[in-house]
């Protein structure tokens, strides 16, 4: 197609597909785009830079990026002024899971006008209050997104205290208990109950009968899961024969190997051909362990690893189910600039969001 033939259809719907490049790889190069959308790449420079004067990437040599914060070559005027709302954004780890979500944050924001300014915390509840009580305090932030810790006393705790302040408040792949009863606090969670009903389904439409279980103990995905593979492996007849919640990836070197030792000692007596692992450091881990002992991966024993990070870098690449990490960032910005908004009558939206199994060569047919 030349350039000639494009009409201004055209044009918005390849704009569009560079923005969903973007926030999926945070990053674009011209001659890739040109020979993809089979344009000049003129074209795509033009492209880009409409983008750019919108407030929407940062222009590179040879490409493009999610806007950068330190870009200050966009007008106020080309962005329509000051953001109209600075949320806050607290996660609990930046190496791991959360990056793709606030991938998808981020390009929400952008689009829509939101400054948003992020904090990492770890997994204690104490550290994610002290993050999140440090924007709150500050008094500058329109609302809050987070992902509280939501187990135990101390996640119960937090999470009441989220309930009670001023602002907004959207949990990020979070829920709360329902014996907390919050009323206001939103979120948008993964559906990972569905998720572990979907590995079990995957495993038996392979012919497979005896199959089990490895989540991470410190989870708080592990016990959805649990309650999808459970209630799916009994309606499907399937025979549960290793169950087991642990921190595989944590364990230092020789209690791993002991760990993993017997994990497959337990799947060779009991005849298990299939299995569920969460994370996917956990599912490589003993996909290693089993090849560097003679085993076959899928001969021997089927893996499917959950969360869909590292999981294709696995050899063979582990078939892996995938939660829309960078959808849910970008609804949590939905739901948040809506409640803002609209106020107070606005109903209180919870969200799920369902996710995808990616077959690869892990699994295969008993």
């Amino acid at each position: 197609m030349t350039d000639g033939d494009a009409k201004p259809v055209f044009g918005i719907a390849r704009r569009e597909r560079i923005m969903d490049e973007l926030r999926q790889s945070g990053a674009v190069r011209v001659a890739d785009l040109a020979r993809e959308f089979e344009v000049s790449e003129l074209t795509i420079r033009r492209d880009i830079g409409e983008l750019a004067e919108r407030g929407l990437v940062t222009r590179v040599h040879g490409g493009a990026t999610l806007r950068s914060r330190l870009d200050t070559t966009v007008t106020p005027r080309a962005t329509g002024g000051a953001p109209r709302y600075r949320v806050g954004m607290v996660v609990p780890s930046l190496s791991y899971y959360w990056p793709q979500v606030v991938i998808g944050a981020r390009a929400a924001a952008t689009e829509l006008g939101v400054q948003l300014v992020l904090r990492g915390a770890s997994y204690e509840a104490d550290d994610q209050r002290r993050q999140m009580n440090s924007l709150v305090e500050s008094g500058s932030f329109h609302g809050l997104i987070a992902a509280p810790e939501n187990q135990g006393p101390d996640g119960h705790a937090l999470l009441n205290w989220l309930e009670g302040l001023q602002i907004p408040v959207v949990l990020a792949e979070r829920r709360a208990p329902s014996a907390l009863a919050l009323s206001t606090v939103e979120w948008v969670t993964t559906d990972h109950v569905f998720g572990g009903a979907l590995a079990a389904s995957h495993l038996a439409s392979l012919g497979h009968r005896r199959v089990g279980i490895l989540t991470s103990s410190q989870s708080p995905t592990s016990g959805q899961l649990r309650q999808g593979w459970e209630r799916a492996i009994g309606e499907l007849g399937l025979e549960a024969t290793v169950d087991l919640n642990a921190s595989l990836d944590y364990m230092e070197g020789p209690d791993r190997e002991t760990f993993a030792a017997s994990l497959l000692d337990r799947v060779r007596k009991t005849g298990t051909t299939g299995m569920l692992i969460h994370s996917d450091p956990q599912a490589l881990l003993v996909q290693q362990h089993a090849l560097d002992n003679g085993w076959s991966v899928p001969g021997d024993l089927s893996i499917i690893a959950y969360d869909d990070e590292v999981a294709e870098n696995g050899s063979p690449p582990v078939t892996a189910l995938r939660p829309p990490k960078q959808h849910v960032g970008r609804r949590a910005v939905e739901i948040m600039l809506a409640r803002l908004e609209e106020g107070a009558d606005r109903p209180v939206e919870r969200v799920q969001v369902v996710p995808t199994l990616q077959v690869r060569e892990s699994t295969a047919a008993v």
